[in-house]
């Protein structure tokens, strides 16, 4: 099953962050802040540089994703403020020509059910509900926001046989005294 995999979508809140939300404004205008786990961000780079597509699927709208997918050279991101995330995990996979039955998501709750129904492997992770935790096939350890993307990728890549050669590759690549490219 690790190897059919070609795209690994990702919840937000509850997935990417502990699923808490920092609400404030300044000058009148609203801001929202989100705190991102970065062995998890670390996480998503292995997954891509093994040549695994990341798709951020949310059901809220936020600048914050928006600024970590940039951050993290994620293209594909979907945000719908009224949590209909399966429409845009869809047309994520049209895009790419990518089979549900070749996609992982992680999840954590009950928006998350449509796709985690659908994909061939579908991920819950350690702080999920136990309705997410009953129709996926991996139940991480670690909770959305502290780890959770960082220990699926390392599954996934162990099974594929490919977790030593990406993380031997990032580290000698830190390794250089040369200029930085």
């Amino acid at each position: 099953m690790a190897r059919r995999i070609r795209l690994v979508g990702l919840d937000v809140d509850g997935v990417m962050t502990d699923g808490g939300v920092y609400l404030g404004s300044a000058a009148g205008s609203p801001i929202e802040f989100k705190r991102y786990d970065i062995q998890d961000g670390l996480g998503i780079h292995f997954l891509m540089k093994a040549g695994i597509r990341v798709a951020i699927v949310t059901g809220r709208v936020s600048d914050s994703v928006r600024l970590r997918a940039e951050e993290l050279g994620v293209e594909d991101v979907s945000q719908d403020a009224s949590a209909f995330k399966l429409p845009g995990f869809m047309a994520i996979l049209a895009k790419h020509h990518i089979q549900p039955s070749e996609a992982a998501f992680l999840g954590d709750d009950l928006p998350d059910l449509p796709i985690l129904k659908l994909v061939g492997l579908p991920v819950a992770v350690g702080n999920a509900v136990s309705e997410i935790r009953a129709v996926s096939t991996i139940k991480l350890t670690k909770p959305g926001g502290r780890g959770a993307i960082r220990e699926f990728a390392e599954l996934l890549l162990q099974s594929r046989g490919e977790w030593k050669t990406v993380t031997d590759a990032y580290v000698a690549e830190r390794s250089s005294t040369g200029a930085r490219p």
